[in-house]
């Protein structure tokens, strides 16, 4: 694999989901489907995160995901998620993926535990120094509870392994805030529908559920974020977009890859089920509109 990516070249990064079978078990054939179908787009590839239902894994899945996935020999850069409360078990995670062919990590803010200033500092500042390759900080306040505030950016922004951070809370005037604590840090909207806001605000890229369902789709709708010269695009995605978080990620994407046919069951890992989206007129509305767009 090559190790030599320059993950700026990236401006979308698929947040990937995990496919299981009906009995709940890693389904490994399509995990290499939608491998090749993001690394067609030339899109970056984001492995364990919230939509790849990451906490839901056992370590040891965890382990065989990323080690199947490396082995593949992806010709588009490898990004693992790091997520969870107990700072020692996530810097053994970290330790343990140094010794793979990936090329970053997504460092999560701690779940549940709230810490100010000072706890995030330390948190994410362990992570880094465990990390042998670039970071993209996560601040996911709708899933984490807390919000990585600016100072802590400001703390860590001379790290050499801090490479981006990903923004989706959801609010334009944090994202400018953290802009003024770093101005040479790279930052990625977290939510798909924001994107063109976004851009014009300065994002380098998207980090972006809708991809793993439209994955050429959604590397041009970020492309013609990043041009400026496509106005009208929010209208254009936004209502598509919406459907996909009409209940909790990744609920939704992963019932319409299911109707899409790139995954064989629309499984989720408990407490997540697909019986909670009771109505799939508006997903498949939207892919509809989604796959004539152009």
């Amino acid at each position: 694999m090559k190790n030599n990516f320059d993950l700026n070249n990236y401006p979308l990064w698929t947040a990937l989901v995990t496919p299981f079978t009906d009995a709940g078990e890693v389904d490994y054939a399509i995990l290499d489907q939608l491998v090749a179908q993001q690394q067609a787009a030339n899109n970056g590839i984001l492995l364990l995160g919230s939509t790849g239902e990451g906490l839901a894994l056992t370590l040891k899945e965890q382990q065989a995901i990323v080690e199947h996935v490396c082995q593949l020999n992806p010709t588009v850069p490898l990004m693992v998620a790091v997520g969870g409360m107990n700072l020692k078990q996530q810097i053994a995670w970290v330790e343990y993926c140094n010794k793979l062919p990936i090329h970053g990590y997504l460092l999560g803010s701690p779940l549940y535990a709230k810490p100010g200033v000072i706890g995030q500092t330390h948190w994410f500042e362990n992570l880094l120094d465990a990390s042998v390759h670039p970071c993209m900080l996560y601040n996911v306040p709708g899933r984490s509870a807390v919000d990585i505030p600016p100072a802590v950016i400001s703390n860590l922004k001379n790290h050499k392994n801090l490479w981006a951070l990903k923004e989706a809370s959801g609010d334009i005037a944090k994202f400018e805030g953290f802009r003024n604590a770093a101005p040479q840090l790279a930052i990625f909207s977290g939510d798909d529908a924001l994107m063109p806001y976004f851009a014009q605000a300065g994002a380098k890229g998207l980090v972006s559920v809708a991809a793993n369902a439209w994955p050429t789709q959604t590397h041009e709708f970020v492309k013609r974020s990043l041009s400026g010269q496509h106005p009208n695009l929010f209208a254009d995605w936004s209502q598509a977009i919406q459907s996909l978080f009409a209940v909790a990620n990744p609920i939704p994407v992963k019932v319409l890859m299911h109707l899409q046919g790139r995954i064989t069951s629309p499984y989720l890992r408990p407490p997540l089920t697909h019986l909670e989206l009771t109505q799939t007129d508006c997903i498949s509305n939207a892919n509809n509109t989604i796959l004539s767009w152009h």
